[in-house]
């Protein structure tokens, strides 16, 4: 079996679909469902099981999976309460790669873009302990995924047990379907799609920094679709292991990202920009770009989908549909 924790969430339930696509029916989920909609991620799925994440530990005993596909935490920039987040993003992630490591079991891993911080250290996926020191989180939520990549840096420094597979990833600014129910944190293309469709302006941040104009914050934006091929690509490479950005490497702004919906659904833009909100002023990221060539080092050739191409599909195959989950 292959055990993929937050599997009912937006990535995790990509990954779920990719492997049922695969002829992998035998997927057990850790997660929990909740009441905001997120059964509709699996509904289309086939599962062994789900299992919440508080009776992962005793479900885990005794058994042999042929990975762990580790995707689950509270992922929310804005989270507050340290001591849940470290209790679910690092003990939790420490827990399994001890597993893991015991029974010599690939371990696939989240880990964050926010790890960089404002990126003033840049954006390059060194797992070295020296260079991994450098940075410095800017939000809750970054520092505990940065703790566990730290962690486990440390472990290769030192010459302990691993994993006969482990690879954490470096997720940059992913969107695509089965999004919706994150909320305040769900992409801004499907926040306002709906605005889009109908002919209202859609919103964006102005600028509060000398040189960067509205709306041209940039991000490095990648579709879903190109983050599950990376995580199918290393289940079927079990030599490749390290830590690797996942992004297209080439920074966009919100401007064009609303753009192509604009162009995807053939109608006139409208934007209008707005002040930012001061809660989020100073520790506002204002360009994000990752650094992808130790993925290709690695013998990723799986490419990347450009960004018009991507909000095309994302448009035309769910969000302009009655039906939008994957």
């Amino acid at each position: 079996m292959l055990l993929v924790t937050g599997g009912a969430g937006f990535i995790g339930s990509n990954v779920v679909a990719a492997l049922n696509d695969a002829g992998r029916s035998d997927v057990v989920v850790c997660d929990l469902l909740g009441n905001d909609g997120k059964w509709r991620n699996l509904a289309k799925r086939q599962l062994v099981d789900i299992v919440p994440p508080v009776e992962l530990l005793d479900w885990l005993k005794g058994r042999k999976l042929d990975a762990v596909i580790h995707l689950g935490a509270i992922s929310e920039t804005t989270a507050t309460d340290g001591d849940l987040v470290f209790e679910t993003n690092f003990r939790m992630s420490m827990r399994l790669l001890d597993w893991c490591t015991a029974g010599a079991v690939p371990f696939i891993y989240a880990s964050s873009a926010a790890t960089y911080g404002d990126g003033e250290a840049g954006f390059d996926d060194d797992a070295s302990l020296p260079a991994l020191k450098k940075l410095r989180p800017m939000n809750l939520y970054g520092w505990s995924k940065h703790m566990f990549d730290l962690a486990v840096a440390g472990r290769v420094a030192n010459g302990d047990p691993l994993p006969p597979q482990w690879a954490g990833l470096k997720f940059f600014n992913v969107f695509g379907p089965n999004e919706y129910h994150k909320g305040t944190m769900m992409g801004v293309l499907a926040r306002r799609f709906d605005d889009v469709k109908a002919g209202r302006a859609v919103q964006l941040f102005k600028s509060h920094r000398e040189g960067i104009a509205d709306g041209d914050q940039r991000r490095d934006f990648i579709y879903v679709d190109d983050v599950v091929r990376v995580v199918m690509w290393l289940l079927a490479t079990p030599s490749v292991s390290g830590l690797f950005n996942v992004g297209t490497g080439k920074a966009r702004s919100f401007r064009d990202l609303m753009l192509a919906a604009y162009a995807a659904l053939g109608t006139r833009p409208n934007i209008e920009y707005v002040d930012m909100p001061e809660s989020i002023r100073n520790a506002y990221q204002y360009f994000t770009q990752s650094k992808v060539d130790r993925l290709h080092r690695a013998g990723y050739n799986g490419g990347f989908t450009p960004l018009e191409d991507a909000v095309k599909a994302y448009v035309g195959d769910y969000l302009d549909r009655p039906d939008r989950f994957r």
